[in-house]
This record gives C-alpha cells, sequence and structure tokens, in this order.
C-alpha cells in the first residue's frame, strides 16, 4: 500500500522506502514531491479547476503553442490519456483520407508487439491476443506487419489504408527501437503511397529517449504524433500532434471533449514541458540512459546464464532474461526495490528522468543480488 513519495523514491503505509524504477510507468518524469509542480497546481486549483473548452483558457493556449514550437506539429488536441489520443489521431487520419478520396481508405497497418492501449479502436492496432479476444470483434480494418520488417510493412499497406501506426521504441512489448533505416523507409513508402505515418509516443515521448521526441533520432516526421503518459507530470493528460496538412481536415464538431486541456492538468503539463525541454536536462537523460545500458551489459556477462539482451534509448530500457520476469519482481521488492515487466522475459526499466547517477548505482548493486540469488536457487533446485 503505498502512502507518498518524494524525489525518486516512494514509501508504503509502514513507512518502508523503495527506489522507483516504475515512475507510474513511465509517468511521473520528474519524481515525486517536486516543489514548483506542486506550487502550480495548487495555485490553479485556488483560482479555477474547471472551464469548457467553448471558452480559451491561457494554460493550454500556451501548452499549445510550446508543443507546436518545439516539434513538427501546427496543431494540438488534448485529451484524458494515451488510449484517448490513438483514438484521435484514428478519427483524424480517416477523416483526412475521407476528404482526400473518398470513403474507401480506411485502413490502418500496424506492427507485432505493438500496444496502443485498450478502448476499441486503439485495441484494434494493438497485437495482443490476450488484451484483444475477450472484446472481439473491434474496429474493423487493422493489418499487422512484423515490426522492422520493411518489405512486410509495405506489402500490407494496400490501396484501402489510410495511415501506419508505429511505436518508434515498443514499450509493453518488450522494448525494442526500430532501426533509422526501417522508420526512414516506412516514411518514404507511406509518402510514395499517399498514406499517413503516425508515431505513438505515449510511453517513448517527452524526454524519455534523450530527445525531446524519439521521432528525432530516426531523421523523419510524422504527419500525426501521439502524447500522453509524463505530459502532465502525473494528472491525466493526452495529446494528438497533427501538421496542418492533416489537422485542417477536421471540422468543427468532429471530435471533442469535456475535459481534455482543463487547466490544472495544462498549468501541470507546462511545468513538465519546459523542465524537460531544456537541451542540458535531455543530455542528461541521454547520459544516465548510455551509463546504464553499458553498466547493465557488464552485470550481463557476469549472468549470462540469466540474461539474454540488454536493449533500449535513454531511460527506456529493457533487460530480456532466459527465465520468467515475474520471478525477479519479489526480489527486488523485498530489497526495497520497484521494478515491472514488459512481456513474459524483460524488465522494464522507466525510472524518473531526474533520477541520480547514485541511485542508478544503487539499482545495480541490487539487480546484482537478485540475480545472484536467482542463480543459487535454481542450482539448489536442480541439486
Amino acid at each position: 500500500m503505498i502512502e507518498k513519495g518524494k524525489g525518486c523514491y516512494l514509501y508504503d503505509a509502514e513507512g518502508k522506502r523503495y527506489l522507483d524504477m516504475v515512475a507510474g510507468i513511465a509517468v511521473n518524469a520528474l519524481g515525486y514531491g517536486d516543489k514548483n509542480l506542486s506550487r502550480v497546481i495548487a495555485e490553479q486549483a485556488d483560482k479555477l479547476i474547471h472551464c469548457s473548452n467553448l471558452f480559451y483558457t491561457a494554460p493550454h493556449v500556451e501548452l499549445a503553442r510550446l508543443l507546436v514550437e518545439n516539434s513538427f506539429a501546427d496543431k494540438v488536441f488534448f485529451c484524458n490519456s494515451g488510449a484517448e489520443a490513438i483514438e484521435g489521431a484514428m478519427k483524424l487520419a480517416r477523416r483526412w483520407a475521407q476528404k482526400k478520396v473518398g470513403g474507401q481508405k480506411t485502413g490502418f497497418v500496424a506492427f507485432t508487439g505493438s500496444f496502443h492501449g485498450r478502448t476499441f479502436g486503439a485495441l484494434a492496432l494493438t497485437d495482443r491476443e490476450k488484451y484483444r479476444m475477450p472484446f472481439e470483434p473491434l474496429v474493423p480494418g487493422a493489418r499487422f506487419a512484423r515490426f522492422g520488417d520493411a518489405g512486410d510493412a509495405e506489402a500490407r499497406i494496400g490501396l484501402d489504408t489510410c495511415a501506419v501506426i508505429i511505436e518508434p521504441v515498443q514499450g509493453e512489448g518488450g522494448i525494442h527501437a526500430a532501426s533509422r533505416d526501417f522508420i526512414i523507409n516506412l516514411a518514404e513508402v507511406c509518402r510514395r503511397r499517399d498514406v499517413l505515418l503516425i508515431f505513438d509516443e505515449v510511453q517513448c515521448g517527452l524526454g524519455r529517449t534523450g530527445k525531446l521526441f524519439a521521432y528525432e533520432h530516426f531523421g523523419v516526421e510524422p504527419d500525426i504524433l501521439t502524447l500522453a503518459k509524463p505530459l502532465a507530470g502525473g494528472l491525466p493528460m493526452g495529446a494528438v500532434l497533427a501538421s496542418d496538412k492533416v489537422a485542417s481536415a477536421i471540422e468543427r464538431g468532429d471530435h471533442a471533449t469535456t475535459f481534455g486541456g482543463g487547466l490544472v492538468v495544462s498549468v501541470a503539463g507546462l511545468e513538465v514541458f519546459k523542465r524537460i525541454k531544456s537541451p542540458s536536462f535531455l543530455r542528461e537523460v541521454g547520459d544516465k540512459g548510455e551509463y546504464l545500458i553499458k553498466r547493465l551489459n557488464s552485470i550481463k556477462a557476469a549472468f549470462p546464464d540469466l540474461i539474454a539482451e540488454v536493449r533500449g534509448l535513454g531511460l527506456l530500457i529493457g533487460v530480456e532474461l532466459k527465465v520468467k520476469a515475474s520471478g525477479l519482481l519479489d526480489l527486488f521488492f523485498k530489497r526495497g526495490v520497484l521494478v515491472c515487466t514488459a512481456g513474459e522475459k524483460v524488465i522494464r526499466i522507466v525510472p524518473p528522468l531526474v533520477i541520480s547517477r547514485r541511485q542508478l548505482e544503487t539499482f545495480l548493486s541490487i539487480f546484482g543480488e537478485v540475480l545472484d540469488e536467482t542463480r543459487k536457487s535454481q542450482i539448489k533446485a536442480a541439486q
């Protein structure tokens, strides 16, 4: 039972402290108890919590302006979650295609290993059978190409395809980063066939990879991009970013939201975004990520029987094990460290972006202890 947090630590109801390498699943980029973030939230709540977006308010306009000025986008639509952002992106893509060529281009191409959310539209683009099956039939028109296979992706993009959606770094699917060549090829095919390219950066965006946006690693710009998790520092907020080419297809009344872009979440988003977009902040995230991957590979060398691969970008890292990852969670927990999984055999490492080198060293030391205990248990079980 978690009760409070401070910095990169969480505390349970009995006062035990845990080093948090989960960050609300890549949400709490600034950690816990950040004084500036708490202050702007409290000040706005004291003035006005909610106002219909039939009217302009300064915070959501300013946040939209900052997002546009620092990205490829010309327009922003605010919503409440990553899944809602995906739904908005899907509607925008279909509306664009409908206006451009009529009603025959309604399909989507997504990728194996993908996770885009749990609403009906987002779930239709998610390649996770255990999530999909209980709720079928889903939104029709989705096809899946092999992640990283340019030829298969091109073959799946047909005359009926309005958009291709991809996580440039897959999260739930096991922390797999697409190659630069694959993304460049995919963007070229989309341009040639007049198909939109959607980047889902709900988990990998906003500084997590050491760049403000993950697409900056690949030398291409999407037509639509979705954001959410860290955007408002732990408050529920999502966003759809789009170029004018696409956003101009939406007409008044085509899409809407009651709470999206609310005052309190927008002031939180402003505080988070201003901090994260700092070049020095992003550089530090990238440096910490490189250091962590290097040290994890050293641990891999010491435990080749337990670790298969270390991969990731920035502070979005996956350690693929040769055993089930769930068996290690309690061992971390007992030592005061919180981690989570990304699939059956992958430990997902997504700490607050403000984590210190000393805290990373603590985590690495405990990781070694956990693997050592796991190895001893295996030897004992075999005897």
